[in-house]
């Protein structure tokens, strides 16, 4: 969120700055449903314990998802005025560089693979919707003010607090489910079978 939230409203004021307000508020939209769909998600799985065991997933990485969503769109809009082999390449750019950023999550254990990929296919998903939209419009400004946008935010922000948007989540959660907060990283093997029983008992308890 440090560094891909703020590239987000970057895109945003780039759009506006080049007079396209319906290009702007198509970005605004579907960058917000792709966070709407990570905090829905993550609310089912923290209020209700609602996700796919087998699957390991308790929610779309927000990371993955912002990633894969702001990256192949800032590179395509830095080269919208370059030829289109290298607006495609810089397209292709942004979209391995938020792959990599996105899979990166693995060996930390922030997320499972299913969380990851889950999430960073509705954030490419998000940048195709735009990519598609901006082929019909034509933004007044080049591509250097995004960069000169950018390049501030991607210096100083790696430096800034950490927004704690999964404990606010998980705030969210509790408030409208009233339960405990369900435990948000699936373990391998027998702890599996663990957090299945302690949802039966959740159930159980809700029902007596």
């Amino acid at each position: 969120m440090s560094v891909t939230g703020p590239l987000g409203i970057a895109v945003a004021v780039w759009l506006l700055a080049g007079r396209t307000w319906r290009l702007s508020l198509s970005w605004c939209l579907l960058f917000g449903i792709g966070m709407l769909l990570v905090v829905v998600t993550k609310v089912a799985w923290y209020g209700w314990g609602i996700g796919i065991p087998d699957w390991n997933f308790a929610g779309l990485s927000g990371h993955a998802m912002r990633s894969c969503a702001v990256y192949p769109v800032v590179f395509y809009l830095m080269f919208l005025k370059a030829r289109p082999v290298s607006r495609h390449a810089a397209l292709a750019a942004g979209v391995l560089l938020a792959v990599l950023i996105s899979f990166s999550r693995l060996p930390v254990g922030a997320h499972s693979l299913s969380e990851v990929v889950l999430g960073g296919a509705v954030g490419l998903a998000v940048a195709a919707a735009f990519v598609v939209t901006a082929r019909s419009e034509q933004p007044a400004v080049v591509g250097r003010i995004l960069v000169a946008l950018c390049v501030p935010l991607v210096l100083v922000m790696p430096f800034t607090k950490q927004v704690p948007a999964e404990q606010w989540v998980r705030q969210v959660a509790v408030q409208l489910s009233g339960n405990d907060p369900t435990p948000r990283k699936w373990k391998h093997g027998p702890d599996r079978k663990k957090v299945r029983q302690l949802q039966q008992v959740r159930q159980v308890q809700q029902a007596i």
